[in-house]
């Protein structure tokens, strides 16, 4: 499967290996995008994995396609599940 996560093209940590670093510097430059995405990103614990992937990668997607200052970016990584 495909993780995918939000950030910005000026982030120099990696959301998935850095999440702390990533968040810390996210949060002091003022983009707070992990609160964006959730308020974008419908989900609630009674959804499937994949079905929150799912939506999760189409709320980033919107993000970005609306995103007039091109800031936002995705990144993915693959991953097995166990």
């Amino acid at each position: 499967m495909r993780e995918n996560m939000i950030t910005t093209v000026d982030n120099p940590f990696n959301p998935f290996d850095q999440p702390d670093e990533w968040y810390t510097w996210d949060v002091s430059h003022g983009y707070y995008s992990r609160e964006l995405l959730a308020r974008i990103a419908r989900v609630s614990d009674d959804m499937s994995d994949a079905d929150i992937e799912l939506i999760t990668s189409q709320a980033i997607d919107d993000i970005i396609r609306l995103d007039l200052t091109n800031r936002y970016r995705k990144v993915s990584r693959e991953y097995s599940e166990a």
